[in-house]
């Protein structure tokens, strides 16, 4: 049980990571500090879109629309987050402590 636990908290950990790369990427293609039609940066950036949309779409569906500015990622970290602390509380108890 432990190990499948431990499993899934990396997995948790390894996308928390790709949103936020993507989050900062984004603001850097934003504030034109990376150029998108540089090919290397445009392959990063359609991998990790791919990645994150099918997290973020049930999202912004249910999100009002707040014009430029998407909370989706914000909600999708807040429910990792949840999750992991989910997790955590059934690896303890599964220990016994």
């Amino acid at each position: 049980m432990n190990l499948i636990v431990d499993i899934l908290r990396i997995l948790l950990n390894v996308v928390w990571w790709i949103i936020i790369v993507q989050a900062i990427m984004s603001w850097l293609i934003a504030f034109n500090v990376i150029n998108t039609h540089n090919e290397f940066v445009r392959q990063i950036w359609g991998t990790l879109d791919r990645m994150t949309e099918p997290l973020y779409r049930p999202i912004r569906k249910i999100l009002p629309d707040f014009g430029g500015l998407d909370l989706s990622p914000l909600v999708v970290l807040v429910g990792l987050a949840i999750i992991e602390r989910v997790l955590v509380e059934v690896q303890y108890s599964a220990l016994g402590m």
